[in-house]
C-alpha cells in the first residue's frame, strides 16, 4: 500500500470536485478548493476522522467496500478507479514481463511498412521499432524510454502538433503505471529534475490508460499527418504493440505513402 501516493490522490480528487457536482449547495463562504473532507466523508459513508486519517497518510488499510464508497463519493471514472486500488495495494496481480519481444510479434512489425509501429515495456522503454516510427518520431530509439524522448528535449514539440496535450496524457498514463512498478520512481525523479512541464503536470496526480489517442504528426516534406495511436497488449509479456494509422479522410494515407517512398530513396534523411 502506498499510504503518501493514496494521500495525494485522495486530496487532488477531492479538490477538483464543486459541490454542486455532488448535489450540495456552493454556499457563498468556502475557503476549502473543492469539496471538505467532511462532505467527502458523508458522501462515502464513514467518520471524518477515518477519512482524514486516509488523506494524512496514517489511515488503517482501506477495505474494497471503503475504496468503493471513496470512488463513488470522488465521482472516479474506471481509470482513476483503477489507480485507486493500485495504491491501496488491492489490484489483481501484473502480467508477467518478459524483456524480449515475441518472434511472431517481431514478424508482424516487420509487416506493418506502411504505418509507424513500436514495441514498448511496462516500463516504457522501447524494445523494437519499425522504420516508418524511427523516422517520424525521431525521439524514439530502440533501447531507449519513451518518456524520456517526450521531456529530454524539444524535439517532441517539433515533430508533433499540440504537443503539450500529449505530453500531458503521457504523464496521465504514467502515474497509472507507477502505481504498479515501484521501479519507475526513478525514472519520475529524473524527468522532474529534467522539465519543468513534467514537474507541473505529475503534481495534477492525474490517470488515464490510454487505448488511443489521435495525434498530428509534422514532417518537413509533406506536412502534417493526421494519425490514431492504438495499443495492441502482447498477451503474458507486459508489452504493448503502438502502431499510428491514418485517419480516413484527412490525407493521411496518402502522407504516409509519401513518407514511405522517400525512406525507399538511397542515402535520404530527415533535416527536420
Amino acid at each position: 500500500m502506498d499510504r503518501n501516493g493514496l494521500a495525494d490522490f485522495l486530496r487532488t480528487r477531492r479538490a477538483r470536485l464543486k459541490p454542486r457536482d455532488v448535489g450540495l449547495p456552493d454556499g457563498a463562504r468556502r475557503r476549502t478548493q473543492g469539496l471538505r473532507r467532511q462532505e467527502v466523508a458523508e458522501l462515502a459513508g464513514m467518520s471524518v476522522d477515518y477519512y482524514i486519517r486516509l488523506e494524512q497518510g496514517r489511515g488503517p488499510h482501506p477495505s474494497r467496500q471503503i475504496l468503493n464508497a471513496l470512488a463513488r463519493a470522488l465521482m472516479l471514472n474506471a481509470d482513476e478507479r483503477a489507480h485507486l486500488y493500485n495504491l491501496a495495494g488491492e489490484a489483481p496481480a501484473r502480467p508477467g514481463v518478459s524483456p524480449t519481444v515475441p518472434q511472431g510479434v517481431l514478424e508482424l512489425l516487420a509487416t506493418l511498412t506502411d504505418v509507424p509501429a513500436y514495441v514498448l515495456d511496462d516500463g516504457f522503454d522501447v524494445l523494437a521499432a519499425n522504420p516508418m516510427a524511427l523516422h517520424l518520431i525521431p525521439y524514439l530509439t530502440v533501447g531507449g524510454n519513451e518518456m524520456r524522448g517526450i521531456f529530454a528535449g524539444p524535439v517532441h514539440r517539433e515533430v508533433c502538433r499540440h504537443a503539450e496535450s500529449f505530453a500531458a496524457a503521457a504523464v496521465r498514463e504514467l502515474r497509472a503505471a507507477s502505481a504498479t512498478r515501484p521501479e519507475l520512481t526513478d525514472l519520475v525523479a529524473e524527468l522532474g529534475a529534467r522539465s519543468p512541464l513534467f514537474t507541473e503536470l505529475w503534481a495534477a496526480h492525474d490517470v488515464e490508460i490510454r487505448r488511443e489517442l489521435r495525434k498530428q504528426l509534422l514532417h518537413e516534406a509533406v506536412g502534417e499527418i493526421d494519425v490514431r495511436r492504438q495499443i495492441l497488449a502482447i498477451p503474458d509479456s507486459g508489452q504493448r504493440l503502438i502502431t499510428y494509422v491514418p485517419i480516413p479522410g484527412t490525407g493521411a494515407q496518402e502522407a504516409l505513402r509519401r513518407v514511405r517512398e522517400l525512406l525507399d530513396r538511397p542515402g535520404y534523411a530527415r533535416s527536420g
